[in-house]
């Protein structure tokens, strides 16, 4: 098996290349309106926004920034197949203007616009992005009435095009079951609320560029990746930033395109290749490994499980998961075109097979 993933330095509201009703799935997060460190970014897309912030105009502003953002929601709605998600990352922003603290529901904005263009909104998730600062109170702190909720969260919105995705031939339906998730993480990819989403990229590349990003986790584009398509699909990203959903695509043996605008990130996002074959197959045998814990407490407990996965030989708990296998990488390498190939194996890891 092999994926390929494409990487266009432009504007990502121009995504003409891109075939329309091409792309399996929509893995990303935008600069977010009313942000400090992304005003310039907005204001260089409209001057003015830039007018709007100076003259402390927070809503006047965050429509105009949110404006620039529906043109790209415009293309995604069009490249985007139909049965297939979006799912954007986004948070909302609290900002003092003209001395009045305030909250802007970048959220609320842009599902708006989604289901205005057409989209079916779904169940979102909320993830806990939990910050350890000393002042991250805010207000008057312990006396009534002059104090303001700390924001600590974020919103992955998801939505989809059309109907429910079909999978008609045998080799799709065969696809689909190698590309399960197992029983028990099921439980915890489909809670709206994610407790236990830590860290940024892991080490993928330096702290310098996820700050000046945002970039968000790996283990949050991985695990949307896994619920939301099936291996060899499409996955874009339209605000690729410093990789993270590129290299989730890599580790889940899905094909991938971003689009960024900043050149600087371009050494950041084409060193992936060099850290992402032990990176991924050490992230598998993680998941391996906490599959075959969960195995041996259940069993423990007096509560047996009654399917046996085909490739690993290890018990599930249902049939969907007896053909599920996580293919390990061979090879990553630059390709002429400045494109990333990743070859993979379609053997299961050896340690982990019981028969």
């Amino acid at each position: 098996m092999t994926t390929i993933h494409q990487l266009f330095f432009q504007n990502s509201n121009n995504l003409a290349r891109i075939p329309s009703n091409s792309i399996d799935l929509i893995v990303t997060s935008p600069p977010y309106p009313m942000i400090e460190m992304w005003d310039s970014i907005f204001s260089k897309q409209n001057k003015a926004i830039g007018k709007a912030i100076k003259k402390q105009e927070g809503n006047k502003a965050f429509e105009l920034m949110h404006k620039s953002l529906d043109s790209v929601w415009d293309e995604v709605f069009r490249v985007l197949k139909n049965g297939g998600f979006a799912c954007i990352n986004i948070g909302d922003a609290t900002r003092s203007l003209r001395e009045n603290f305030a909250i802007y529901p970048n959220h609320a904005r842009i599902l708006q616009y989604l289901v205005q263009i057409g989209f079916t909104a779904l169940p979102e998730i909320i993830w806990r992005k939990q910050t350890n600062a000393p002042n991250k109170f805010m207000g008057s702190g312990m006396l009534p009435a002059g104090a303001y909720v700390t924001l600590e969260h974020e919103y992955i919105l998801i939505v989809r095009k059309g109907g429910k995705r079909e999978f008609k031939n045998d080799p799709e339906k065969h696809n689909r079951r190698q590309s399960a998730i197992f029983w028990e993480e099921r439980n915890t990819f489909f809670s709206d609320i994610w407790f236990d989403i830590k860290g940024s990229r892991q080490g993928l590349v330096d702290k310098a560029l996820r700050s000046r990003s945002g970039a968000f986790p790996f283990e949050l584009a991985s695990r949307l990746i896994n619920m939301y398509s099936v291996k060899q699909d499409i996955v874009l990203d339209p605000f690729l930033g410093t990789g993270t959903t590129m290299a989730a695509a890599m580790a889940s043996a899905r094909n991938s395109i971003g689009y960024e605008i900043d050149n600087n990130f371009y050494e950041a996002i084409i060193k992936i290749k060099d850290n992402i074959i032990d990176f991924s197959n050490h992230y598998m045998e993680n998941r391996l490994r906490s599959h075959i814990l969960f195995v041996h407490e259940r069993i423990t407990a007096g509560k047996p499980l009654k399917h046996k996965n085909i490739p690993y030989g290890f018990p599930v708990i249902t049939g969907q998961e007896k053909q599920l296998i996580f293919n390990e990488l061979k090879t990553a390498e630059i390709m002429p075109d400045r494109s990333i190939r990743i070859d993979y194996c379609d053997q299961p890891q050896t340690s982990f097979c019981m028969e």
